[in-house]
């Protein structure tokens, strides 16, 4: 166990009647880094998760937290873990304060040690103005907030959060994620989720399931450079289309071009390389040469959305 990881989970695979619902995945979280968990529904992340969070017996495989293994030494875990699962089963009949308070008690915290906690977690997921109020009384995007200062309460080395802005609108969406984004360095934190600009503007690193298998794991910037040999380069330019369309098809390092009508004189050609080969130095000089005016050069970004589609695609879908 190396003592800058995690989480390390070796060959982990779990079947429920016989149907495997994660199959020998493997990967790790350094300390301090914001892994997303990416996948449709019945990727396996929930699995993943409940058996990270000591919830669930794993059929084989070996998960270790903080160098330790999460079957054999479970009380040990837990302590360091907080978990919001997905479906968070709050006490609506109890005040924001009180709950927290309960909670912290339950998770073994002094008595004065438990209300020094649940002020500083209230205040860090901006809970203090509804702090008397009921948890049924309150809007989903605070009951989400009062299941991640649950999660914090004890001072957790691990945060595990279950689709935690699922059924929220665009605005709780953003404080929570921002609430996220300041947990990472202090706290390691893993998150699953399905919507992907969640997961590239939070993560540090993604791991792609799919079927209970990851298919890949690295960052998003990384990512990017995978997709990259698959990347047009846009480039829009005031010339006779005929003439761009015969300059494209001799040229060999163009695989494939379309040219269509810009605003004004200009056209937009959207050309993909051979090879992953940056074509903008020899469309610029090309440019330069033949007196075209060139109004636009860029080369597309791949979002996390179409990598995540390349990569769970189906094979058979593909060709």
């Amino acid at each position: 166990m190396s003592d800058d990881l995690m989480i390390e989970v070796a060959n982990l695979t779990k079947r429920y009647a016989g149907n495997p619902a994660v199959s020998d995945i493997s990967f790790s979280v350094r300390r301090g880094e914001i892994v997303g968990l990416l996948g449709p529904n019945g990727a396996g992340k929930s699995t993943t998760m409940r058996i990270l969070a000591c919830y669930l017996a794993a059929t084989s495989g070996t998960v270790r937290v903080a160098g330790l293994d999460v079957f054999a030494q479970s009380d040990e875990v837990r302590r360091r873990i907080g978990y919001m699962p997905e479906n968070n089963p709050l006490h609506y009949d109890m005040r924001v304060r009180e709950y927290l308070k309960f909670r912290a008690r339950l998770k073994g915290l002094s008595r004065k040690h438990s209300r020094a906690r649940v002020d500083v977690v209230m205040e860090q997921c901006g809970l203090t103005e509804v702090s008397r109020r009921m948890i049924g009384q309150l809007s989903k995007g605070f009951r989400q907030r009062v299941g991640l200062a649950d999660a914090l309460v004890h001072e957790p080395e691990l945060i595990i959060l279950d689709e935690p802005t699922i059924g929220l609108d665009p605005n709780q969406i953003r404080v929570v994620r921002q609430l996220i984004k300041g947990l990472g360095g202090a706290h390691t934190v893993l998150i699953s989720t399905h919507i992907l600009p969640e997961a590239e503007m939070t993560c540090h690193r993604v791991v792609i399931m799919y079927d209970g298998r990851i298919l890949v794991a690295d960052t998003p910037g990384n990512l990017q450079k995978l997709m990259s040999s698959r990347s047009q380069v846009i480039a829009e330019i005031a010339a006779a289309p005929e003439e761009l369309r015969e300059c494209w098809a001799q040229m060999a390092e163009v695989e494939q071009f379309d040219v269509s009508p810009a605003e004004g004189e200009y056209f937009r050609c959207a050309l993909t390389p051979r090879d992953g080969v940056d074509l903008r130095p020899q469309i610029f000089a090309l440019a330069r040469e033949r007196g075209w005016p060139l109004r636009e050069l860029t080369r597309s970004r791949h979002s996390l959305e179409d990598i995540y589609v390349r990569v769970t695609r189906p094979e058979e879908e593909e060709g």
